[in-house]
């Protein structure tokens, strides 16, 4: 089974249509034969997206901070609920048991995981798909500013194949299959 991390809020003061958009996701997921590995909460996105994977018998593996756990914010019905001490352990975790990323609409939790795996996939240590679910033009300006940052040449042209955007649930299982074919040039540019 190929498994999917996915970040995203752990907020429930999010418009519906969010919370509707994640439990799609967790039925494609299925649907699609995916596990999901993702941050191990019940709260917002997340747990919308671990209750909707569980409910069509999927595969969830939760990876979750101690001091998350102790503060009840774990989702118990976990197929395998992972304990680790620090945010660093969360992410190597997911990242070691993930066979592509998707950042669904979320905070600079969601943004920071997401980049630190796209900068994993320019330095070539990690050779995963990387999805940005773009829904209802939620990350516009964050592709704007990766625009920016090619024209003043903070990278070069090929690091924009290093993630692809989604527009639809379904569009997500498209571009994961697109991107798999991506990698960048060398990160430094050549010196005179």
């Amino acid at each position: 089974m190929r498994t999917l991390c996915v970040y995203c809020s752990s907020s429930d003061r999010l418009d519906p249509k969010y919370f509707a958009a994640a439990a799609q996701l967790g039925g494609e997921m299925v649907e699609r034969g995916w596990g999901l590995v993702y941050g191990g909460g019940k709260t917002g996105l997340m747990g919308t997206l671990a209750r909707a994977m569980k409910e069509r018998g999927g595969h969830v593996v939760g990876v979750i901070p101690a001091f998350m756990k102790e503060r009840e914010l774990a989702f118990e019905g976990a197929d395998e609920l992972v304990s680790v001490i620090t945010m660093r352990e969360r992410k190597l975790l997911m990242e070691s048991r993930a066979d592509g990323f998707v950042a669904l609409p979320g905070g600079w939790g969601t943004l920071e995981e997401m980049m630190e795996i796209i900068t994993l996939r320019q330095l070539d240590v990690v050779r995963k798909p990387c999805v940005f679910f773009n829904q209802d033009g939620f990350y516009d300006d964050l592709i704007r500013l990766f625009e920016r940052m090619l024209a003043d040449r903070f990278f070069k042209p090929s690091n924009m194949d290093l993630f692809r955007v989604a527009s639809s649930v379904p569009d997500i299982f498209t571009q994961l299959e697109a991107a798999r074919t991506g990698s960048a040039e060398t990160k430094w540019f050549e010196t005179k």
